[in-house]
């Protein structure tokens, strides 16, 4: 059975996810140099997923306007 679509979520692919697919995972390995050409792409060594963190940039948009209003409110 399916998911009606008002259900779904709109951003469910935009997390991280914590498992990799076997391409995903051998395209680590070559990036770090851990794999040799020839081998077998099953059995794989487990492989780290990094979750990448995004800052927040809202606030510091924020200070900036308060800190240009001021200046533009003593210039006139």
């Amino acid at each position: 059975m399916s998911i009606d679509k008002s259900l779904k979520r709109k951003n469910s692919l935009s997390r991280a996810r914590s498992v990799l697919t076997r391409a995903e995972r051998i395209k680590t390995l070559q990036d770090l140099e851990k794999w040799p050409d020839g081998r077998s792409p099953f059995g794989l060594p487990k492989v780290r997923v990094l979750k990448i963190v995004l800052k927040k940039v809202k606030k510091e948009k924020a200070a900036e306007g308060e800190e240009a209003a001021p200046a533009a409110a003593g210039k006139k």
